[in-house]
This record gives C-alpha cells, sequence and structure tokens, in this order.
C-alpha cells in the first residue's frame, strides 16, 4: 500500500518532468566546472549531488502545488481527476512526501558545500512560494520560470562555492523560457480563471495576445543564450544549440493558435522536454570537445 502511494504521488507530480529543468541545471554544472581545475571523482560527486538536490526541490515543489491547488484543481474540469481531488491521494501522504523530498534536496544541498546549505531554506521558498502567486499576480508565470531558472545558478555555486555573475544570464534565460510555455499551457484555463478569479496572462490580455507574449519571452531566452556564449567564451556548438532550441520553439508555437488549442500538449510537454536535452547535448559537446579555459 505504502509503494502504491509513493507510485501515485511521483505519477502526481510528473516526476518524469524532472527532464524540463534538470539539462540546464547540469549545464550550469559544466559550465562551473569549466576551467574550475575538478575532475574525476571529485567532478562527479558534484553532478550527482547537484542531479538528487535538483529532483528534490523540484518533487516537493511539484507535490507542495498540489496539495495548496487541490480545491482549485477540484473545481477545474481539466484537473479535477488529479490524485488529491479525485481521492486517490491523501493530504496527509502528500504533505509527508513534500517533507520528505525536501530533507533529501536540504541533505543534497550539505553535500555540496557551506553556501548551498545556507541557501536551500531560500531556494525552497522560492518554489513554494510559486503556487501562491496564481492567486494575486499576473506574473505567477515569470515566478514559475525564476523558480526554475535559479537551478543553473545553484549549479555553479555548488560547484565553484560562490557566484559568477555571468551565469545569471543562464538564469533569465530558463526563467523566459519556462514563463513562455506556461503561458500557452495557461491558454487552456482561460475560461475558468475568469470565471473563478485567477490571475493568468490570458486571462488579462487574452488568448491572442498572451500567445505573442510567450513568443516575445522565448526570442528573449534566445537572447540570454547568446550573451552568455559571449561572456563565457563558448564555441559554435552552443551556438548550434542555439539554433537548435530557437527552430523548437518556432515550431511548439505553431502548433497552438488562439482559436485551436488542441494541441497545447505536444507543445507544452513534448517540444519542451526536446529543448532542454538537445540544449544540454550541443553545450555539454561544446563543453568538453572544445576544451576552452
Amino acid at each position: 500500500m505504502f509503494w502504491k502511494r509513493v507510485r501515485l504521488t511521483l505519477e502526481m507530480i510528473k516526476f518524469e518532468h524532472s527532464v524540463f529543468a534538470l539539462p540546464f541545471a547540469l549545464t550550469g554544472a559544466l559550465l562551473a566546472i569549466r576551467g574550475s581545475g575538478l575532475g574525476g571523482s571529485v567532478m562527479w560527486a558534484k553532478i550527482v549531488w547537484i542531479a538528487v538536490a535538483m529532483v528534490g526541490a523540484r518533487s516537493a515543489a511539484m507535490a507542495f502545488n498540489r496539495l495548496v491547488d487541490a480545491e482549485i484543481d477540484a473545481r477545474n474540469p481539466r484537473t479535477k481527476t488529479r490524485h488529491i481531488p479525485a481521492g486517490l491521494l491523501s493530504a496527509t501522504f502528500g504533505w509527508g512526501f513534500v517533507a520528505v523530498a525536501s530533507m533529501v534536496f536540504i541533505y543534497a544541498a550539505r553535500e555540496l558545500n557551506s553556501l548551498c546549505f545556507r541557501l536551500a531554506p531560500v531556494a525552497l521558498g522560492v518554489v513554494f512560494f510559486y503556487s501562491f502567486t496564481k492567486r494575486f499576480t499576473t506574473f505567477a508565470h515569470l515566478v514559475l520560470g525564476f523558480s526554475l531558472g535559479i537551478a543553473p545558478t545553484a549549479a555553479w555555486i555548488a560547484v565553484r562555492g560562490s557566484l559568477d555573475p555571468h551565469i545569471l544570464w543562464l538564469t533569465a534565460a530558463v526563467m523566459f523560457w519556462t514563463a513562455g510555455f506556461d503561458i500557452i499551457y495557461s491558454c487552456q484555463d482561460y475560461e475558468f480563471d475568469s470565471d473563478q478569479g485567477l490571475f493568468s496572462l490570458p486571462r488579462r490580455i487574452g488568448i491572442a495576445g498572451a500567445l505573442r507574449v510567450s513568443q516575445l519571452l522565448h526570442i528573449l531566452m534566445i537572447v540570454c543564450l547568446l550573451a552568455l556564449v559571449h561572456d563565457l567564451d563558448l564555441g559554435p556548438l552552443s551556438l548550434a544549440g542555439i539554433v537548435a532550441v530557437g527552430l523548437l520553439l518556432a515550431y511548439e508555437h505553431s502548433l497552438v493558435k488562439p482559436d485551436d488549442l488542441s494541441r497545447v500538449n505536444a507543445a507544452f510537454f513534448t517540444m519542451n522536454g526536446w529543448v532542454s536535452v538537445l540544449f544540454f547535448v550541443f553545450w555539454a559537446a561544446d563543453i568538453f570537445l572544445m576544451r576552452r579555459v
């Protein structure tokens, strides 16, 4: 029974979608390792603990979101079958999962370095805060983006023990990317958000306007990535990765029209999974193959 509830919880938080943000966190780690002198077992230990921390934080944040939004989800025809509103999982078990995932994250941060350990509660505060934002601000999409965007900067700190402002370009890129695709996803709930008085960009400016803002945010993502390539003196493979990301995002936007949201799931889940994975492949190849200091 216990393991069934664990399986249901992993389904609820869509554990497999850790692929969205994890590649960007790992890219942040590789950029920090580049020129740091780290190698061998120390390097791999850092990468493993960064992955554990990332998955722990995301799992805690997703479960927290499902718990906080359970009452709203129960009223929404699209989400009323989620595990907690449908009675498949109890809130008590959900809160226990949040506590365990949070402890995993904090323990991993402690294993990385003292600064990560001190900042861990702040990071949890940021990712938990997002769950409340749809109740009072149209900028909830950007808050979600920032929640994911801090991952590569956190990974840099995990490796170097300090912050280099250049890595903030990657945080900004992930923030704009995430906010952009979250706006697309939220178009599905335009009528519900309007009826319930919830804050989302589609409700504020309409679906067509929201999709245009999403496109602008994804253009800003590309600009931030180009700035990072310049500041860190990355090479042609990184630029090729940016081109690949740009093409995938263009295709993603072609799937969704203001009067046709039937392919939102393909745009949201499939395309963004490819964006993060291909980005990591190209940038990791640049870091390992180009051998610049």
